[in-house]
């Protein structure tokens, strides 16, 4: 018998994850299957893999052919990393605190890889909301800055038109007096 390693579709459209499944070639992609040895969420960022990595690196040591998502996954994962330090204990390389200790330098590594690249991601995210936040000020300010000019152009006529209403007033006072 055959057996795969594949991803096997949940969800609704549009939000799909997937279980990792150990299935025979022959079943259908969300049929019958062997072992259910993990998750994968595609929609989270960074995405979100949950796995048995002891079941998945037996699975891949009897043979079992994974799929070329679930590879990229399982190499991302380490299970081909273990199987390849293990390859070496078999053929006399090195012994097995040897090859713990070199996959714990490699995990310790990748997690910092990627802490780092989410530090980077976070600061580029806050640079760019500074950015969008100053230009939305400069804006602001240029439209506060026009309303401003405008009440005082506004202001200004007004007082000129009292002014000339006044002046117009008094030469007609001072032209006709009204007799009392």
């Amino acid at each position: 018998m055959a057996t795969k390693i594949r991803l096997q579709r949940h969800g609704r459209k549009n939000y799909a994850f997937y279980s990792i499944v150990i299935a025979d070639s022959r079943a259908p992609r969300d049929g019958r299957f062997i072992e259910k040895i993990g998750t994968y969420n595609p929609n989270t960022n960074p995405s979100t893999i949950d796995l048995k990595f002891e079941r998945a690196l037996y699975w891949v040591e009897v043979g079992a052919q994974p799929t070329d998502t679930v590879r990229i996954i399982l190499s991302r994962e380490g299970v081909y990393m273990m199987k390849h330090l293990r390859g070496g204990v078999k053929k006399g390389a090195f012994d097995e605190a040897t090859a713990e200790t070199k996959f714990n330098n490699w995990k310790i590594e990748k997690e910092n890889k990627l802490k780092a690249i989410v530090a980077k991601k976070t600061a580029d995210k806050k640079k760019v909301e500074a950015d969008r936040l100053a230009a939305e000020k400069k804006v602001n300010e240029a439209i506060a800055r026009k309303v401003a000019e405008k009440k005082a152009a506004n202001l200004s006529s007004s007082v000129v038109q009292e002014t000339s209403e006044d002046l117009e007033n008094t030469t007609l006072e001072t032209e006709n007096p009204v007799e009392a």
